[in-house]
């Protein structure tokens, strides 16, 4: 005689009725199953999904970030006004271009929540940030929408941008070209001014996955 199963909708003997409310969640059970995404960090607060069942893909990405992440460089948080809003991102792919005429980048994820508000703004303002201001980092690479909570910031000179207290300095600009680059876009600024400032020296840093100075 073959074995009858539960009614569907029915809890099986000896199941208790509150159950289904202490199982896991499915994210996490498809974490123990192994079948599921593999965050890679290549820079602050950015990360890029790979497969975790590809092996090779698994391992090119972790080769790919400890080579690259032997460069070191410096860190900064570009940001922007949007709708009367500020708005910020950490970027630690920044470089000048350009002295005539005056241009520089920074290269934003194609996931970043912020670069789109600066697109539509059409400006933005870098900031270096010291070595003392890696929470600063962290904070403004946090998926959070009040990101300038109890930062007091002033409007740059140009195009009114956030420009963040206790940096190395900061580059005034506006939208020049933006390219498509992978995952990411290449985002060309003309500068309209730049400020180097005397309250702070020694530069943050990040290498090999972590904050450093050049001490």
């Amino acid at each position: 005689m073959p074995i009858e199963g539960p009614v569907e909708g029915e809890i099986p003997e000896g199941i208790s009725p509150d159950a289904r409310e202490t199982w896991p969640s499915s994210e996490l059970i498809s974490s123990w199953l192994g079948d599921v995404d593999l965050d890679v960090e290549w820079r602050p607060g950015e990360t890029s999904d790979v497969a975790a069942d590809d092996l090779e893909a698994v391992a090119a990405a972790r080769r790919f970030r400890d080579v690259l992440g032997r460069f070191a460089s410096g860190v900064t948080v570009v940001t922007a006004m949007s709708g009367g809003e500020p708005v910020g991102m950490t970027c630690q792919s920044f470089s000048s271009v350009s002295l005539d005429p005056p241009l520089v980048l920074f290269i934003p994820a194609r996931t970043s929540r912020a670069w789109p508000m600066m697109q539509r703004a059409g400006r933005f303002c870098v900031n270096f940030l010291a070595h003392d201001q890696a929470d600063l980092s962290n904070a403004m690479a946090s998926r959070g929408n009040d990101k300038f909570a109890g930062l007091a910031w002033t409007p740059s000179a140009g195009t009114g941008s956030p420009v963040l207290p206790g940096t190395l300095g900061h580059v005034d600009c506006t939208i020049h070209a933006v390219h498509e680059a992978g995952d990411h876009f290449v985002v060309i600024g003309r500068v309209l001014d730049l400020v180097a400032s005397d309250e702070a020296e020694l530069p943050l840093l990040y290498y090999q996955g972590q904050y450093r100075t050049t001490t």
